[in-house]
């Protein structure tokens, strides 16, 4: 495993309502563990990277990505967005066949009741519809990855 690999499913737990991750690949373990939000404040970082070397040695333990005043504007500037959550626990997919056109991309203009994806739970496809009007302007899950019940999917621009 990359370490920009490891990157990644930092930034995929800290975007997310996930708290916990663990993944294993080519005999390499990493956990990342979110710090409970009800616990005291501690001087541990708000996401730990633990590497558990099996076969392979692991890659070292990704920092913290430090917070600069350009992830604060965009954080701003989200939440005049509304967030389309995941209500269920599931495999998103954003096609409703694996040759088939997403159903939206970023930039898309939908309607409330407008499919946007799938959420697959218990072997059943579950339809999910926009609950609001407006353009499509980020996909915060990637194709055919695991969304938990509450979890935001989509960033709709209701002024869009």
């Amino acid at each position: 495993m990359q370490f920009s690999d490891v990157r990644k499913l930092v930034k995929l737990v800290e975007s997310s309502e996930i708290h916990e991750l663990e993944f294993e690949q080519e005999g390499s373990k990493i956990v990342i563990r979110k710090a409970d939000p009800h616990a005291q404040p501690a001087p541990a970082p708000a996401v730990q990277t633990i590497a558990v070397p099996q076969a392979a040695p692991a890659p070292a333990a990704a920092p913290a990505p430090a917070v600069d005043t350009a992830a604060q504007a965009e954080t701003a500037k989200k939440a005049d967005y509304h967030e389309l959550k995941s209500p269920m626990v599931g495999t998103m997919y954003r096609a409703p066949a694996p040759d088939a056109d997403p159903y939206v991309q970023i930039g898309d203009k939908v309607k409330a009741g407008d499919v946007v994806c799938i959420v697959e739970a218990m072997k059943l496809m579950n339809e999910i519809e926009c609950d609001v009007s407006g353009r499509v302007v980020d996909i915060l899950v990637e194709n055919a990855q695991p969304v938990e019940f509450g979890q935001t999917l989509f960033l709709i621009d209701p002024n869009g």
